[in-house]
């Protein structure tokens, strides 16, 4: 690939972006620590979901259905739930700059049914979904992460 760096001083984009850092300062490419774990987070979330999906394919195999259109629609809407928060996930980790709202969306829901938990069934699930949807969101919205975004 000879040709494509020029060989004088640091490359520039042609918006003026250094690509590399100079005198120890962060390159463009630096990630911040809140959003590589507000990333890692929204992926753990998806896996919950798949896990969730398959936990819900398994259980419809081996019991007796009665109604088979509402168990194959919660199958699909956690199939997709999932494949949603993947690609949340994905955008985000890409920088890209509308992955933000989305993300917080994705929290709302996540500490509606941690809520919904609490009040009704396992206490300590309830717990680690209110903790979880709280602390993605309040990753996605501090300053380093809006920063790296380009929202701020």
């Amino acid at each position: 690939m000879r040709g494509t760096v020029p060989g004088e001083g640091p490359p520039v984009c042609r918006y003026g972006a250094r690509v590399t850092a100079e005198n120890g300062e962060n390159a463009v490419v630096d990630n911040p620590a809140t959003l590589v774990w507000a990333v890692r987070l929204l992926y753990l979330e998806c896996a919950g979901l798949v896990a969730l999906t398959i936990w819900l394919v398994v259980l419809t195999v081996t019991s007796k259905l009665d109604e088979v259109g509402v168990v194959l629609a919660l199958i699909v809407l956690a199939a997709l739930g999932a494949a949603s928060v993947y690609l949340v996930a994905r955008a985000l980790g890409r920088r890209g700059v509308h992955a933000r709202g989305p993300a917080i969306v994705v929290q709302l829901f996540v500490i509606a049914a941690g809520g919904f938990l609490v009040q009704v069934h396992p206490l300590w699930f309830g717990v680690v979904l209110l903790v979880l949807g709280v602390l993605v969101g309040v990753l996605v919205v501090l300053p380093p992460t809006t920063r790296a975004l380009g929202v701020d």
